[in-house]
């Protein structure tokens, strides 16, 4: 991006702030607790593969995130039960759900599968995307029907840099939001926070060793992301994405337009939220496409707005007005296009 203005930037440090004090107090005393999700006498059972079987460990995020419940809600007499077998997948988790899950009756199940659904296709042992997404809704229904809260998360990484399988997982973590959007479970987006937290801390490009020990495994800083996101839920945060207005405007100049007046026009939108305050979020860009259909369009510019009303007081605000007055001399044909969006984590 090319910029972010101050007000969006604040909102966002608000938000992370918001995140870190349902965290950080888990290790002080439960009367400075904050409220939270979490209700007397829970019962938590944590359903999935072998990266669960592994969360029970000492550093697991099974683990960590009893240790902090304990510290922070221990007036709450919370149980957290593991029940992670290695080499799960979700038609294995339908045959043992009753046994392992249901009749130790849970008010929470949070559910972490899908690794080995994408990876076992290596040897054609992986799950349909059609059982995948079945096995899920029939999963979560049960435990729903039986009185228990449920966490969806999605499937994190098949190795950690530019898997073969990435596809594939991107396919059925879009799968796992799916079901949790028309269940109406929170979602722990893994497959998301493990791609964002890579992009920002893998210079050397290896496969393993940011978030896991082999690629899929967690090690320290893994079980540490993943518990992290957990408590995040668990602890009542809203994970509803934060819907905003893209409002797109592309630029087609006249032929004599000098390369001096695209860069003055380029500056002066470049200003506009310095001058409007409903602006949260801009960029631009020129054309790289290789496919010859941006039909003379050559520069493109992305404003966001919290709603509607940011939109109606930005396009008669004077300062876009002069921008406007500005740019029309110089332009053949402009095309706008406003859509609803969600913000990404």
């Amino acid at each position: 991006m090319k910029r972010m203005n101050r007000q969006y930037l604040s909102l966002t440090i608000v938000a992370l702030l918001a995140v870190s004090v349902c965290y950080q107090p888990l290790s002080v005393a439960a009367e400075d607790a904050p409220s939270s999700g979490l209700q007397k006498g829970d019962r938590i059972v944590f359903l999935g593969d072998s990266i669960t079987a592994g969360g029970v460990r000492e550093d697991g995020y099974v683990t960590l995130i009893e240790q902090g419940i304990a510290r922070h809600h221990a007036d709450l007499e919370i149980e957290i039960i593991g029940a992670g077998i290695s080499g799960n997948k979700v038609p294995d988790l339908q045959k043992r759900l009753q046994s392992d899950v249901l009749d130790k009756e849970p008010t929470v199940v949070v559910i972490y599968i899908g690794i080995n659904d994408v990876w076992h296709w290596t040897r054609d042992a992986g799950t349909t995307k059609e059982d995948y997404e079945a096995g899920l809704r029939d999963i979560i229904e049960r435990c729903q029907q039986a009185g228990a809260r449920v966490v969806l998360c999605t499937p994190s990484v098949i190795g950690e840099w530019k898997s073969p399988m990435d596809s594939m997982l991107d396919q059925y973590a879009a799968i796992s939001r799916k079901v949790a959007a028309d269940l109406s479970c929170p979602l722990v987006d893994l497959r998301k926070q493990f791609l964002k937290h890579l992009k920002q801390h893998k210079p050397d490009h290896a496969e393993r060793g940011v978030l896991t020990t082999d690629g899929v495994h967690l090690n320290a800083a893994g079980n540490r992301l993943v518990a992290d996101s957990i408590v995040d839920v668990l602890c009542g945060q809203d994970h509803s994405p934060q819907r905003v207005m893209r409002h797109v405007v592309l630029f087609k100049f006249k032929e004599d337009t000098t390369a001096e007046k695209v860069r003055e026009i380029e500056q002066a939108f470049a200003a506009l939220p310095e001058k409007i305050d409903t602006i949260i979020d801009f960029e631009f860009g020129t054309d790289v496409s290789i496919e010859g259909k941006s039909k003379g369009f050559t520069h493109c510019f992305l404003v966001t707005f919290r709603d509607e009303a940011g939109r109606a007081i930005y396009l008669p605000h004077p300062a876009h007005e002069a921008f406007v007055k500005l740019v029309v001399p110089h332009i053949e044909d402009v095309l706008v296009f406003d859509y609803w969006t969600s913000l990404a984590d």
